[in-house]
């Protein structure tokens, strides 16, 4: 197998953790031979194969891993023991952690968090600084946006929006219609 991308001398110290600056070996996706991308801890958090990468200031680091044609860009954060794939964004400020996955076609930025063991998967978007915790999972086309919370065994699922303040928690789930600002399910 071709290595598509390789670790540079370029680093960065977070924590007590020391993240390389990555440089594209080759052209594949809309990455171009010789361009410098994000930051990760080691070859096993980004994958050699498909169209995934890591962009501009993103870190992978622990045993995190960034598969498929997922994009990892802006300042967002994957780390634990996280998974990325498919044809998923993390963008922003974003953190994925814990076992958390990311994955479909899904989008988490803005200044949202995923921790823990939840899912976001399908078209399921989650932003602002909405977070997804616990075992919950968001998926399909599903939105969580705001300041919203979904977590415990949760499942938004369908054409379901959760915005503002609202929480949705415990066994609840929610496939259509909207949980909107002081809202508890």
């Amino acid at each position: 197998m071709t290595k598509k991308y390789k670790l540079t001398n370029e680093i960065k110290n977070i924590d007590g953790t020391t993240l390389y600056r990555i440089e594209s070996l080759k052209n594949f996706g809309d990455v171009k031979a010789g361009d410098k991308g994000g930051w990760i801890e080691s070859e096993g958090n980004l994958s050699q194969t498909g169209n995934c990468w890591v962009f501009g200031n993103a870190m992978v680091g622990d045993n995190a891993v960034v598969s498929g044609n997922a994009w990892v860009f802006g300042d967002a954060v994957v780390f634990g023991n996280a998974l990325v794939s498919g044809k998923a964004w993390l963008g922003g400020n974003a953190k994925v952690s814990g076992d958390a996955k990311v994955s479909g076609e899904a989008w988490v930025s803005g200044n949202a968090w995923v921790r823990d063991n939840a899912q976001v998967s399908g078209n399921a978007r989650v932003y602002g600084t909405a977070r997804v915790s616990g075992k919950a999972v968001v998926s399909d086309n599903a939105m969580v946006f705001g300041d919203a919370r979904v977590y415990g065994n949760a499942r938004i699922s369908g054409k379901a929006w959760v915005s503002g303040n609202a929480w949705v928690f415990g066994k609840a789930m929610v496939s259509e219609g909207h949980v909107n600002k002081g809202d508890f399910l």
